[in-house]
């Protein structure tokens, strides 16, 4: 089963790291959702509720603002101004 590897850090430490099955999170152009195989994509983070799937475990939300959100080759990288595990 393809997945990707997520990274989500805010500025000043880290938030969340794993395998997931999918990401959701809010751009300043809208909502975005990211499965395995997605394009290469680097848009800016809006402020707003962060979802995250993972491959095992129970899902992950963490509330975000700011930043940017990179996908490339099922890597995804969220670096966000603030972000918090909800």
């Amino acid at each position: 089963m393809a997945e990707l590897d997520v990274q989500v850090v805010a500025t000043d430490h880290a938030v969340w790291q794993g395998k997931a099955r999918s990401v959701r999170g809010r751009t300043v152009e809208g909502d975005m959702g990211i499965l395995p195989g997605h394009t290469p994509v680097l848009a800016l983070l809006g402020q707003g509720e962060l979802v995250i799937e993972p491959t095992e475990g129970p899902t992950v939300t963490a509330q975000v603002n700011g930043g940017f959100f990179s996908v490339d080759s099922d890597q995804v990288t969220i670096v966000a101004d603030d972000a918090d595990l909800s």
